[in-house]
Order: C-alpha cells, then sequence, then structure tokens
C-alpha cells in the first residue's frame, strides 16, 4: 500500500511540475511574441509614419517622402487623406484598390477607423485636422469590432484564471485516475505479495489483470521459497536431532568411563602414579560431557526447540548465589570473587528462564577460569541500564589479544584455541552465553579490560518496579 501511494504521490509531483513549467514556457512564448509584434510597430504606427511622412505643397498638393512610400511598400498597404469637414479624399496613394469610396461620412469615418474599408483592415492617424487611413491587404490583421470590457471582469480576471486552471488540474487527474485506475488495482496485489514474500505468510497473487505475468512469476518464487523454507526445516529439525541422539549415546560410555576412574582413583592399593592417570581421565571424561551437553544445548537454542521456562527472577539473587557456589568450590583459593553492586541496587527482576540464566553467568565464571589455570581474581556485578539488567563479569588474567578478540566478535561459532596445547579458548561456552541472551530479548558483548584481562556482558529486558515492589512488565 505504501509503494502505491508513493507512485501516486509521485504522479501528481510530476504532473503539478510538467503543469509549472508548461505555464512558464507559455508565458515566455507569450512574452516574446508580443514583443516582436510591438518591436514591429504594428499597423498603428505605420499610419503614424506616413502621416509624419506626408507634406502639403504651396500649390495645395500633396507629397509623400521616401520614407513613407518604403513603409507602403513593405507592408504591401494603401494610404487616404480624408478631410475633415467634407469627408472627401484629399490624396491618396498610387496603389489605391478600386472599389475604394472616395466620400465618407462621419458615421463611415468612425466604421473605418474600428473596423475595415471593404475588407481591407484600416489604421488611422492624425494629420492636423484631417484624417490618414492606412489599409492593409485582406487577411493580414484581425481587427475586433465590440472591444469593450466590463471592469470588474478586469480586474477579477485573476481570479478567473485561477479558476480555470484549478478546473484543468482537476479535470486532468480525473482522466488520469479513469485511465489508471486498471493499472492500479493490478499493481496494489502485486506490490503487497512481493513485500510479503520476506514474511511467514503465504503468498498468492491473482493471475490476473495487466501485470498477470508478473503476479504468475511472484507466485513461482513464492512457492519456491516455501520448499526451500520447509526443507531447511527439516534439515534444521533433523540436525538437532542428530545432535540430541549422538549426546544421549555419548553420555552413556562417558559415566561408565567416570565411574571406573573414581573407582580407580580411589584405590589406596594402586600407585599414586595410576591414580593420577585415572584421576586424568575422569577430569577429562567430565570435560567432554560438559562439552557435549553444551552442544545439545547450543543446538535446540539455535533451532529454537529449546523449551523456555518463564518466571519472574530477581537477578541479583541469582547471580550473587552462584558467585558464592563457586567461591564454595574454590577450596584452593586461586579465583576469588569480588561481589560489585550498589547498595541501593537490591533486586533487578527479568521475566526469563532461571536455569539458563544461571548457566550463562556458570559459563562466564569458568571460562575465565579455565583460560587463567595459575588463578585469577574476578568480578562480578549487575546493574541497570535503561529498561535492560545488565550483568557484568570479568577477570585480571591473561585476556585476548585483539586478533582473538575480533574473532570472538565477529564469530561467535568461532573455537580459539591455544596453538601450543591445542585447549579451547573462548569458543563454545561464550556462544551459549550469547544464544541464551539471545532468546531472551538481550544481548551479549566482551571486551578488554584496560589493566588486562577479559570482560563480557550480558543483558536482557528488566522488568518496571512498582510501589508495593512487585515488579512489571515494561
Amino acid at each position: 500500500m505504501k509503494s502505491i501511494l508513493k507512485l501516486i504521490k509521485r504522479f501528481i509531483v510530476t504532473m503539478l511540475f510538467t503543469l509549472v513549467l508548461l505555464f512558464f514556457l507559455n508565458l515566455f512564448l507569450f512574452l516574446l511574441v508580443s514583443y516582436r509584434q510591438a518591436a514591429n510597430h504594428g499597423a498603428w504606427s505605420s499610419a503614424d509614419t506616413v502621416a509624419s511622412a506626408l507634406t502639403q505643397n504651396r500649390d495645395g498638393t500633396y507629397q509623400l517622402s521616401a520614407q513613407g512610400e518604403d513603409v507602403l511598400s513593405r507592408t504591401d498597404a494603401w494610404a487616404i487623406l480624408v478631410d475633415n469637414e467634407t469627408g472627401y479624399i484629399l490624396w491618396n496613394s498610387s496603389n489605391l484598390p478600386e472599389g475604394i469610396p472616395t466620400q465618407y461620412s462621419a458615421a463611415s469615418i468612425a466604421m473605418a477607423v474600428r473596423g475595415y474599408i471593404n475588407d481591407y483592415p484600416v489604421t488611422s492617424s492624425g494629420y492636423g485636422d484631417d484624417l490618414i487611413l492606412l489599409g492593409f491587404p485582406k487577411n493580414s490583421y484581425w481587427k475586433l469590432m465590440s472591444n469593450t470590457f466590463d471592469l470588474d471582469f478586469i480586474k477579477n480576471m485573476p481570479k478567473t484564471i485561477l479558476l480555470f486552471l484549478g478546473c484543468n488540474l482537476f479535470f486532468i487527474f480525473f482522466v488520469y485516475m479513469i485511465v489508471t485506475s486498471g493499472v492500479l488495482r493490478s499493481v496494489r496485489p502485486v506490490i503487497q505479495g512481493i513485500e510479503s514474500l520476506p514474511s511467514d505468510r503465504n503468498v498468492y497473487v491473482k493471475e490476473k489483470g495487466l501485470l498477470s505475468d508478473l503476479a504468475i512469476s511472484i507466485n513461482k518464487a513464492a512457492e519456491k521459497l516455501r520448499n526451500q523454507d520447509y526443507q531447511l526445516r527439516k534439515k534444521e529439525t533433523a540436525r538437532a536431532n542428530w545432535i540430541a541422539g549422538v549426546s544421549h549415546d555419548i553420555r552413556t560410555p562417558l559415566s561408565m568411563v567416570m565411574g571406573y576412574a573414581s573407582q580407580i582413583e580411589e584405590n589406596r592399593n594402586l600407585p599414586e602414579r595410576e591414580r593420577n592417570k585415572a584421576r586424568i581421565i575422569r577430569q577429562q571424561s567430565l570435560r567432554m560431557k560438559n562439552l557435549v551437553n553444551d552442544l545439545n544445548l547450543a543446538s535446540k537454542l539455535e533451532y529454537n526447540v529449546q523449551p523456555l521456562h518463564l518466571d519472574t527472577v530477581n537477578l541479583v539473587s541469582l547471580v550473587r548465589q552462584t558467585a558464592v557456589d563457586f567461591l564454595n568450590l574454590d577450596l584452593e583459593g586461586k579465583y576469588p570473587i569480588q561481589w560489585i553492586a550498589g547498595e541501593e541496587l537490591q533486586s533487578c527482576y527479568v521475566k526469563a528462564d532461571k536455569g539458563l540464566l544461571r548457566r550463562a553467568v556458570s559459563n562466564l565464571i569458568t571460562n575465565s577460569q579455565v583460560h587463567n589455570p595459575d588463578g585469577c581474581t574476578l568480578s562480578v556485578s549487575v546493574g541497570r541500564a535503561g529498561k535492560n539488567c545488565r550483568i557484568t563479569v570479568w577477570d585480571n588474567g591473561v585476556g585476548v589479544t585483539d586478533e582473538e578478540l575480533e574473532r570472538i566478535q565477529r564469530a561467535p561459532h568461532y573455537m580459539v584455541c591455544d596453538q601450543e596445547t591445542g585447549n579451547q579458548r573462548h569458543g563454545l561456552g561464550l556462544m551459549l552465553v550469547r544464544q541464551i541472551a539471545e532468546v531472551h530479548g538481550g544481548g551479549m558483548e566482551v571486551s578488554r579490560r584496560e589493566n588486562g584481562g577479559f570482560q563480557v556482558v550480558i543483558w536482557v529486558p528488566g522488568m518496571i518496579p512498582v510501589t508495593d515492589g512487585k515488579p512489571a512488565a515494561p
């Protein structure tokens, strides 16, 4: 619909612009023609020139100068001098046509001055008390005999012109709408169909009208897109199911390996070296199990098959409790955690899946611990930024290089690996954090601290607190 309105708007603007150009063009041509007509001095000036070129001799005869003769020759005109008292012709040019009266009454002179003599257009000029009449070839000039105009009509001429212009514009627009109504009716469904192609709605354009061929092409494209989307969804579902199945199949043997490794590790009859090997097997098996679980969860989040159990969650309490759990597990004290939160911020409620958010915070803390085996200090904070609740986790450890940071930001699936040990760096764990934040309508940012270390910020839409302390949806 917007496209059609734009089409109509463009037409109206083009039409108005064309009319304005036509108006000024016609005005210019009119002024040009009027100027040329005035510059040619016209018939009236010719009569004045002949009158000034006519002289009377002492013997009472009249003589026309060369200038006057030139005017008569150029205009192919003839001239007579009429006596004011008697009405007789006192003088005439040599090319006087036959049938021209030799005497004129006052009435006939008045008619001649206003119009014609024997169909010859006539102009006049004074010669003392007498009258010079200049006749031109037939059909050379058109003289308006009834040239009286109402003064009010002349005063209202601008309004009249505007009225005519408005009527013309309305008529042109009316004709255009009638002529192009069929085109507009054909264009509207085509445009709507094109605009609906990127959406999930079924698109079908009636294959009739002026644009029936285009409608057929749109329908074919829509059908092809639907088939591609269906096949893609089938592949995504199959991939997610395959990953879930493989993950389930791997967990059972991994659990057995971890169980036997734990038994060997706890067997005091074995040498310490063998028990250490069993401990390494158990730890790596646990790591593999966690990796499989992360991969399965990442797959479900990516293909939107992970159910969300939404509830009202106090983000401050959740993050604080998660940090305390990690502190209790850190028996050697290698990873102290600083809790940074303002005293005024006692709660920050969000509508979220509590388990997934806890998983995200745990991944951030685990990420810092894994990548700093020699220990580091972690800082955890919760705060508000507009309508969002923000969780920030950073450490003072080894951090990341500019290249690694760019890769993490550009490609969340990228697995940054240590070239010497082959250990996973910031990869799948951060991808899960990003996915968890995005399924809650939020996002994630990674950066490097000024004093070294690695920082991750995630945010999710918060709930608006009310006076009774209970949160409300934004």
